[in-house]
């Protein structure tokens, strides 16, 4: 059995894009209890770093890649181009505690795409994958 490379794990700016919306959601939400809430994501997402470096394969296969629907059907489409531009071969979904996180990955790179909560239908996804 050989011991994994670790991947070099990387977030595209839209990914970033994504969890200041999640924040803002929060804030709207409960002004409150926002703070705490946005500091266990942070901690849920330098966890799943983590463990995407020692693994690139841990999640699923991305679900929404299937979709029937035309626009889940033209959302596929837009997240294959976006890996294919970014030479990754493979997009893959970990689900958070709340929330799921969408990456393209090889072996030995992963970049983080998007975030969507879990009730959310469907990924902001960048216009360009840089």
């Amino acid at each position: 059995m050989s011991i994994p490379v670790n991947a070099r794990v990387r977030a595209v700016p839209n990914f970033l894009v994504c969890l200041h919306a999640a924040r803002s959601f929060m804030e709207a939400q409960d002004a409150a209890s926002a703070p705490v809430r946005f500091k266990k994501l942070q901690a849920e997402v330098v966890k799943a770093r983590a463990l995407l470096s020692f693994a690139p394969t841990s999640g699923r296969p991305a679900r929404f890649l299937d979709a029937k629907s035309g626009w889940g059907q033209f959302q596929a489409e837009q997240a294959r181009q976006i890996a294919q531009a970014l030479g990754l071969p493979e997009l893959r979904e970990l689900v958070l505690a709340r929330h799921v996180l969408l990456y393209a990955h090889s072996a030995v790179e992963v970049v983080l795409l998007s975030l969507r909560h879990e009730r959310q239908l469907g990924y902001g996804l960048p216009k360009h994958p840089t």
